[in-house]
């Protein structure tokens, strides 16, 4: 984990980040969990493809890198998703947090949401949120509470059952 490097995500990254995806939906697909992300790679759906891309261009696009400049996980901060209730004070929002399956960097999700809180602090913002999928074994939003999240609310987009939940710094 101290080899890992957080740098400045770009629309160059997105291949790597696809390559994530991949990994981590092939391992839900594993462990019979295709009503997170469904079973398909990202990297042949042009959809996904555009949006991953659309996401690392994003001001608040984060990458953590290996010292081999291998991409491990990313983190997109910004504006809430526009099917979560709006924010009532300042906040940052998680958009995207992936990370590699690669026992080697266990714990980067954590310490990409450890540079999200920092990322508040130096905007001046005491509040953030994060939806994740809330269906399955719930073993995601346990995720979160791990962290410090709290849940907010449920909801549904289109039968994909969501979590909202946030944490107050």
């Amino acid at each position: 984990m101290d080899r890992l490097a957080i740098r400045r995500a770009s629309e160059v990254d997105a291949p790597a980040v696809l390559r994530i995806f991949d990994e981590v939906i092939a391992w839900f697909v594993e462990m019979s969990n295709e009503g997170q992300w469904g079973s398909e790679p990202w990297s042949t759906l042009p959809q996904r493809i555009a949006r991953v891309t659309e996401a690392c261009a994003q001001p608040e696009a984060w990458v953590a890198e290996d010292q081999d400049g291998g991409i491990q996980a990313v983190l997109v901060l910004g504006e809430s998703m526009p099917y979560v209730p709006s924010a009532t004070e300042p906040e940052v929002y998680v958009r995207v947090l992936v990370a590699s399956r690669d026992a080697r960097v266990r714990g980067v999700g954590r310490r990409l949401l450890a540079f999200a809180d920092d990322r508040a602090r130096v905007a001046g913002v005491k509040r953030l949120r994060v939806d994740c999928y809330g269906g399955g074994t719930g073993a995601l939003v346990r995720f979160y509470e791990s962290c410090g999240y709290e849940r907010i609310s449920a909801f549904n987009v289109d039968g994909w059952p969501g979590q909202l939940l946030g944490r107050s710094l």
